[in-house]
């Protein structure tokens, strides 16, 4: 996988739910357990054989860009896009000159997983997707029995079903033509990259995650954190 894919973490962002811990610490760099949330990031992606890691960086940019000069272990090649203003969750790709490879993996830098990367990377090929989208699957039940209806009509009844949502994790692939509907320094999410994608009648890849995933946004995620790190295996 190492030489068939260019990876991309943002870690712009400003941490504003997590604050005071982010007034003087970007949140890429807050500590779970005895290391920073990026980094275990980085060194799972080092564990799948990946050498080069673009970081896409705003907020308090300097000290993530200094961490990784301190502590790089891996020997990882890493190359850091400095926004000028905040461009969301994928308009700073548009400031990556040149990818080498065809294929691009994305994801936010403050979650926590074990994902296997490799899994994912394999998925996509078989599937022959434009994008992928990594997603949480949730089952929800309901306790009652679901009259449905069309219209002023009931099509069908059902006794107590349970449904399987599935929730955006912050992890995509893409191949690198999708990259041609960012616009240039605008604000841009990956969540309108899909939809363009989507408009556009492009093949979109559901894959659920059934490892551990945590999106590290509010406090007590960070607390969670704290705890199943010293349990989790990667």
């Amino acid at each position: 996988m190492h030489n068939k894919i260019d990876v991309v973490i943002m870690a712009g962002g400003k941490g504003e739910r997590l604050m005071p811990l982010t007034l003087n610490t970007p949140k890429p760099l807050l500590k779970i357990g005895d290391k920073p949330i990026i980094e275990y990031n980085t060194d799972h992606l080092a564990s799948s054989g990946i050498k080069n890691i673009n970081i896409a960086v705003n907020y308090l940019s300097d000290q993530i860009i200094t961490y990784f000069k301190e502590n790089n272990k891996h020997k990882i090649h890493f190359n850091f896009i400095k926004e000028s203003k905040s461009l969301g969750t994928i308009g700073a790709l548009k400031l990556i000159e040149h990818f080498t490879n065809d294929y691009i993996l994305v994801m936010n830098a403050d979650l926590l997983t074990n994902v296997n990367f490799e899994a994912v990377f394999n998925n996509f090929l078989s599937k022959k997707g434009d994008a992928l989208i990594a997603t949480i699957p949730y089952k929800v039940n309901i306790p009652h029995g679901v009259v449905e209806t069309k219209a002023d009509f009931v099509t069908d009844l059902k006794e107590k079903p349970s449904y399987t949502y599935y929730s955006n994790a912050g992890i995509y692939m893409f191949k690198k033509e999708c990259f041609e509907f960012i616009p240039e320094n605008d604000f841009f999410d990956a969540t309108d990259l899909i939809e363009i994608l989507l408009a556009k009648n492009k093949k979109i890849v559901n894959y659920p995650i059934l490892n551990y995933w945590l999106d590290i946004g509010k406090p007590e995620d960070f607390e969670k954190a704290q705890q199943d790190i010293k349990h989790l295996k990667f």
